[in-house]
């Protein structure tokens, strides 16, 4: 049942007797709860936040309701990493109630300046008839992890010409130059883009939208992102109300960028190509970035959706992140990989090496609910190849490349409780190979898969809620044979 406005805005103070605890009770009795992804301790998980990196650890914040399942009050829940691996439970980092963040602490960035690390995010409010008014805020943590709000918002309003629906601020800093890009909707109900500048993270300046070739590209442009790598200016953000066409845009919401040359900040001019999904699966939103010491660019995501139901939510949570990735340029095209500091979550590992001729083969002793696992495949003169994981009964989730229309296809279809119809079941996508072969790297979870196809050329990240006891790996090639070399970890 869902619940009523008083229900979903209430703070953390504001429980009911008991309330929580029976909530947790609920949450660990849960057979889908992850082994080794950011999940909420209850409640919802939603975007990414403050991905950066301050004091020797690495710092990922998220959105989070802790009473429940639906979109309410929003706080900033807090972990911490050393390896990008490993994450540990900060506890909250941002919590809503004040004049500028009353109805909630919504999606922002983090950069360091002057031994502090920065939180800039947007404050929700309401009024008495229930108007939206954002704010843009800024906190800072200091070296002990002691996180402050500033008193007064660092904008106040809305630029003129946009609506109300004006967040979720990206900062990074260029020379002597702080910058900020911010999802917006022009009052003319299309998406955009905006840039603000500072010289002190303080006292901001309106520069203007950023002029993109998508001038009426859906009605709201939600979390962005830019950065630049190889000399190149990449634009990521969440565009809402995409018209499915074929094989693109399935998803109830997209997240996707575009590629050009650098955006010139004095003219806003943003010289791009054709905007690109980032990720084929059926769960993923929300992607922030930010810059390694190495300097690489890393990635973390929502694997979730705005609007849609899940089967966790009868159990009192909802949500979790994906792993890091690592992005680089290929031929114009983000490439995503899992960053190597995942191999240390690595435990027991099994290889096998098997040709099959238009048969299925179980993988005996490759069971398992959360693991790694490559897979790569000479496909010979196979017309389709591929495996099913997490399978067993009438159970199975089915990834399997199809030559005759040279397509990737994830299928969930069977893959256990039923997950909301909105997004179905089934994602393709073309696929780029090698000399007739290819690569799948899984990393599978107890409630989720994200998969990794030659090397990051494309990427499906999804949810899957099938039973404890479907743990098979089965191989299979159709109407032709084809060879397989199979490693699997343990996490």
């Amino acid at each position: 049942m869902k619940m009523t406005r008083e229900e979903k805005y209430r703070l953390i103070a504001q429980a009911k007797p008991g309330e929580l605890a029976e909530l947790r009770h609920k949450v660990n009795r849960c057979v889908w709860r992850q082994s080794y992804h950011i999940q909420p301790p209850t409640g919802l998980l939603n975007d990414p936040n403050g991905f950066s990196y301050y004091q020797g650890e690495y710092h990922l914040f998220y959105q989070w309701f802790p009473l429940g399942t639906d979109h309410g009050m929003k706080y900033w829940y807090h972990t911490k990493s050393a390896d990008l691996a490993a994450w540990d439970s900060a506890g909250i980092g941002i919590e809503p109630g004040g004049p500028y963040d009353s109805h909630g602490a919504y999606s922002g960035s983090a950069i360091e300046k002057d031994g502090r690390l920065y939180l800039l995010y947007t404050g929700n409010t309401r009024d008495e008839t229930w108007n939206r008014h954002p704010y843009q805020c800024l906190a800072w943590m200091n070296e002990s992890g002691l996180i402050s709000k500033l008193e007064q918002p660092v904008i106040s309003s809305v630029p003129p010409g946009y609506t109300d629906h004006f967040r979720d601020p990206k900062v990074w800093k260029s020379g002597d130059d702080y910058y900020c890009v911010f999802g917006a909707q022009r009052e003319g109900r299309t998406g955009a883009a905006v840039l603000y500048r500072s010289k002190d993270l303080l006292h901001w300046e309106f520069k203007g939208e950023i002029k993109t070739r998508l001038p009426r590209f859906g009605y709201m442009w939600e979390c962005p992102d830019y950065f630049e790598l190889d000399d190149s200016g990449v634009l990521l953000f969440c565009p809402q109300g995409l018209e499915a066409a074929g094989d693109r845009f399935n998803n109830i919401y997209q997240t996707g960028y575009v590629i050009g040359k650098p955006l010139d900040p004095l003219t806003l001019e943003f010289d791009h190509g054709p905007f690109e999904e980032l990720d084929r699966g059926f769960d993923f939103y929300a992607a922030q970035t930010m810059q390694a010491p190495d300097g690489r660019r890393l990635l973390v995501g929502w694997m979730g959706l705005p609007d849609v139901d899940y089967p966790t939510d009868a159990n009192g949570w909802s949500g979790c992140l994906t792993l890091p990735r690592q992005l680089t340029l290929r031929d114009g095209k983000l490439i995503q990989q899992p960053v190597p500091e995942l191999a240390k979550l690595r435990k027991a590992m099994r290889s096998a090496e098997v040709a099959l001729n238009n048969e299925t083969k179980r993988l005996d002793g490759f069971e398992g609910i959360s693991y790694e696992l490559i897979c790569e495949v000479a496909i010979g003169d196979a017309e389709a190849v591929g495996l099913e994981f997490r399978a067993g009964g009438r159970e199975k989730t089915v990834l399997k490349y199809d030559g005759a229309a040279n397509q990737i296809i994830l299928d969930r279809s069977l893959s256990g409780k039923a997950l909301d119809e909105i997004n179905g079941n089934i994602r393709r996508c073309r696929c780029r190979m090698a000399a007739g072969k290819l690569k799948f790297h899984l990393f599978v979870d107890a409630s989720s898969v994200e998969i990794f196809v030659n090397d990051g050329e494309e990427v499906f990240t999804s949810r899957i809620f099938p039973d404890p006891g479907s743990t098979e790996i089965r191989l299979f090639s159709y109407d032709g044979s084809a060879e397989f070399r199979v490693l699997k970890w343990d996490i």
